[in-house]
Parts: C-alpha cells; sequence; structure tokens
C-alpha cells in the first residue's frame, strides 16, 4: 500500500513538472514580446527598487524571498496547500524560462511592431493558464503566487477566474505604487490568465484524473 502511495505522488509530481514546463514555455513567450512583465514580477520589481536591499541581494533572490514569504504565511492559514510540488515550482520555475528562451529567442527582435508581438503574449498567457491548471490539478503542489488565487477561491468560494484577476491587478497596482513597470503586457496577463485558466481548469483536472486512474489500474494488475 505505502509503495502505491508513493508511485501516485510520483505521477503526481511527473504531471506538475509537465504543467510547469507548459506553463513557463508561456511565461518565455511572455517576456519575449516585450510587452511588460507579469503581474507577479511587477510586484517584486517595485519590492526590489523601493527597499534598501543590501548589495548581494539580486532581483532573482528578491524574487525568491517573496515567494518564500509567501509560503510561510500560508503555512500558517492552511498548510495542507502548501506541498512539495510548491518547493519544485520555486526552484524550478527560473532555469526552466532560461531553457526556453534559448529557442524563442531568436524569434523575436527589437524592430518588431506591435502587431507581431501581442499575439506572442496573448499566446504566451493562453500556454501560461493551461500549464498552470495542470500543475494545480496534479494535487502536487502549485507556485507560491498562484497558491494565493488558489486559497482564497477555495476560502471564499469563489469562481477562480475572477479570484485570479482581482490578485494580479493587487499585485500589478502595489508594484507600480512600489515603482515597477506597469506595461500593456502586464494588463492583459491580469485580464487573460484568470479567464482562460478557469476554462482549462476541467480539461486539465480530467487529464490529471486520467493519468492518475490509469496508474492505478496498472496498479491492480
Amino acid at each position: 500500500m505505502k509503495k502505491n502511495n508513493w508511485m501516485r505522488l510520483t505521477v503526481r509530481i511527473l504531471l506538475l513538472l509537465a504543467g510547469l514546463t507548459v506553463a513557463h514555455l508561456g511565461v518565455t513567450l511572455f517576456l519575449q514580446s516585450s510587452l511588460g512583465s507579469d503581474p507577479f514580477n511587477v510586484l517584486v520589481q517595485g519590492l526590489y527598487r523601493s527597499v534598501p536591499w543590501p548589495g548581494w541581494m539580486s532581483h532573482g533572490r528578491v524574487h525568491l524571498l517573496v515567494c518564500l514569504l509567501i509560503v510561510l504565511v500560508l503555512l500558517f492559514v492552511d498548510r495542507s496547500y502548501v506541498r512539495i510540488g510548491t518547493l519544485l515550482c520555486m526552484a524550478l520555475g527560473g532555469p526552466i524560462i532560461d531553457l526556453w528562451s534559448i529557442p524563442l529567442a531568436p524569434l523575436f527582435n527589437e524592430g518588431m511592431s506591435l502587431a507581431a508581438r501581442l499575439p506572442a503574449l496573448v499566446f504566451g498567457c493562453a500556454i501560461l493558464a493551461f500549464g498552470m491548471t495542470v500543475v494545480i490539478r496534479s494535487g502536487a503542489g502549485t507556485g507560491p503566487n498562484d497558491l494565493v488565487a488558489v486559497v482564497i477561491s477555495d476560502k471564499a468560494k469563489k469562481p477562480f477566474g475572477a479570484v485570479r484577476v482581482a490578485v494580479d491587478l493587487s499585485f500589478a497596482l502595489i508594484g507600480w505604487l512600489l515603482g515597477g513597470i506597469v506595461g500593456l503586457g502586464t494588463l492583459v496577463c491580469a485580464g487573460l490568465v484568470g479567464p482562460c485558466a478557469q476554462l482549462f481548469m476541467p480539461v486539465s483536472g480530467r487529464i490529471c484524473d486520467a493519468c492518475l486512474k490509469k496508474f492505478g489500474e496498472n496498479q491492480k494488475t
């Protein structure tokens, strides 16, 4: 029985990693469009610019610190939401974006028009939303910034899509007030990712359930 539980956890983690890889493909497309950062990174950017950090604190380290603070808060609110996948998302998000940047960078250049950049932004947000829902539905955990919307949605019994929009707009507003830069991409991301995630959530749930069911059937034979 214990072996079966460990194997099911392995399948959940593999689903999470697949979703994380897809989600960060979307993030990379979003960033390569050069139309603004996503709302969470606007918040991090604002904190990085407004707080007199010591010299060794880079933007990336501030990002990690904010993620850790969110995880610590959620451990007090309801520790059941913080799982091993949360730590994997924190550790692997940046490296996955770096890997995707290598093949995608040649597709973009500084002279590209808005008409050429906007589809990459919108497509990137849609891919991000789909990958994010697979991560959430895997049941192994999710990214710290996504957890905020997940917890509020569950506790308040409100649709995830609407909560995600509210959370993203809050991140963007606070970040902007602290000195972060809000671009067209930030606003598109804040308005698009939540509704897309709400749309993809049932499909992602069926995919994850089917994988776990197939695994269970294989274990019985």
